[in-house]
């Protein structure tokens, strides 16, 4: 014979087996690739595939999530009615005594505070003192108004409400409620009070800087004459109440509504 025909050895035929394996293979999987791609390309898209938010969260026109409570206030209801009413009040606490002292021959004051004007108040009852001035238009509910107590020498309380806008007295009646105890009392503390309320005021504020709300002759837990006053901050709208002695001015009590 001219040629030999070699038969391959038993290693070299796996060798050749393992790769046509291995080709198989690689045709099969590049085979899968193709399908799965081809299918992916296919399917719709998710509303919220890609926006990178948590799902149900809502994305600002920056592309950052909004955070529910990121408007919440920081105020409490009475903190809030606080911020809202005293800066509409154009009338100091001291004015507004001063107008309501004039109502009674001789009066002092015995409280005053700042409030708002009720649906009650809607029209102007009454009668304003001998001397005194007719009273004026009654503001709208919930402009802010300064509810003041005056007595008489004997201890006969008259009311009187004054527009803490205009500080005009729109209101002026006795008060009905009291009898001879009440007035006996009220004519009592006056006779005994050394301290003024404008003195009373001047403590507290000198211990805080802010409005003065409120300032009541009144008697503490260990029933010692005081001056009650209350103190409104305008940066935080906190309220700070000074028990004042009314014999020497000293403050007995201090007290900070966060509320």
């Amino acid at each position: 014979m001219s040629s030999v025909r070699r038969l391959l050895s038993p290693r070299t035929a796996a060798a050749f087996c393992a790769l046509g394996t291995s080709a198989l293979l690689l045709t099969a999987c590049a085979g899968a690739e193709t399908t799965r791609a081809d299918v992916a390309a296919a399917a719709p898209t998710s509303p919220s595939a890609g926006t990178g938010s948590p799902s149900g969260a809502t994305t600002s026109p920056s592309g950052s999530a909004t955070s529910p409570s990121s408007t919440a206030t920081s105020l409490t209801d009475d903190q809030a009615e606080r911020e809202a009413l005293v800066p509409k009040a154009k009338v100091t606490w001291d004015k507004a005594a001063d107008t309501a002292v004039k109502e009674v021959s001789g009066g002092k004051l015995t409280e005053i505070e700042l409030t708002k004007a009720s649906d009650e108040s809607a029209s102007p009852s009454g009668s304003a003192s001998p001397g005194a001035s007719s009273p004026a238009a009654t503001p709208s509910a919930g402009s802010p108004v300064w509810a003041a107590k005056v007595a008489a020498s004997d201890g006969t309380v008259r009311d009187v409400d004054i527009d803490a806008v205009t500080g005009k007295v729109f209101r002026s009646q006795a008060d009905a409620d009291q009898d001879a105890d009440d007035k006996s009392e009220i004519a009592d503390r006056l006779s005994q009070a050394d301290q003024t309320a404008e003195q009373a005021a001047k403590a507290a504020t000198d211990k805080t800087d802010g409005t003065v709300t409120a300032v009541k002759l009144d008697e503490n837990d260990d029933q010692k004459l005081i001056w009650s006053v209350d103190v409104v901050t305008t940066d935080n709208w906190n309220k700070t109440t000074y028990d004042v002695d009314a014999s020497n001015g000293e403050i007995l009590r201090e007290h900070v509504d966060k509320d």
